[in-house]
């Protein structure tokens, strides 16, 4: 698999891309999608999260566990769905815990590619999957790519927002340096989690850290 990925991040983790279980992940990648096992994303936009927010612009990382598994609605950003396509239901419940937070109408449109261009990481621990079935790709090795990920972060930056969403999510929080950065923890958005995550005021409590650091507020 050639890694075609933004500049910043590129020379980040260049030595993950040299490491034995990375290049066995391209050959596994490579030999499903030539067996004609349909994989989301296409191969495009299984970086998408990484060309759309450089290392240098993170502020905010929205932790997601594996891309959607239907057609047309991994686009390589966690939580998102290219425009025009159904808002799945977590989503649903971020744009509504986004209202009672903020105020802000409910779209119709699930691309977050406008959070992405403003620094939010749409990082999926998981960043392929085989059409139908949900983590078919989780012990591919994606996930020792993604805790590595999430350490470059934590030890490269400071004062980034971590947003933890639901047990999967939190269970990373051991790579990250809490004297550096913030972490912010909620219940997945799942219609699952029964509306454990409504209340949680993410949004606005990102804003209002980033305020304080003198950084451009995110518009949600």
């Amino acid at each position: 698999m050639e890694v075609s990925i933004e500049s910043s991040w590129k020379e980040v983790l260049k030595e993950e891309f040299k490491k034995e279980y990375f290049k066995e992940l391209a050959i596994k990648l490579k030999e499903e999608r030539l067996s004609g096992t349909v994989v989301y994303p296409k191969g495009s936009l299984i970086f998408n999260a990484f060309n759309s927010t450089p290392f240098d612009k993170v502020k905010i990382v929205i932790l997601g566990q594996d891309p959607y598994h239907g057609e047309g609605q991994a686009h390589g950003l966690s939580f998102s769905v290219p425009e025009g396509v159904a808002l799945p239901p977590s989503l649903r419940n971020i744009y509504k815990e986004l209202e009672s937070d903020l105020g802000i109408h409910p779209s119709a449109n699930g691309n977050l590619q406008r959070w992405a261009n403003q620094g939010v990481f749409l990082l999926n621990a998981v960043l392929t999957v085989r059409a139908g079935y949900a983590a078919s790709h989780s012990k591919m090795g994606w996930m020792e790519f993604t805790d590595s990920v999430i350490r470059e972060i934590s030890q490269r930056k400071k004062g980034v927002i971590f947003m933890l969403w639901g047990n999967f999510a939190k269970s990373k929080k051991s790579l990250i340096d809490i004297e550096k950065h913030y972490i912010l923890e909620a219940a997945h958005p799942s219609p699952l989690a029964k509306g454990a995550f409504f209340g949680c005021r993410h949004f606005s409590a990102a804003n209002s850290i980033l305020k304080t650091q003198g950084s451009e507020e995110i518009s949600w």
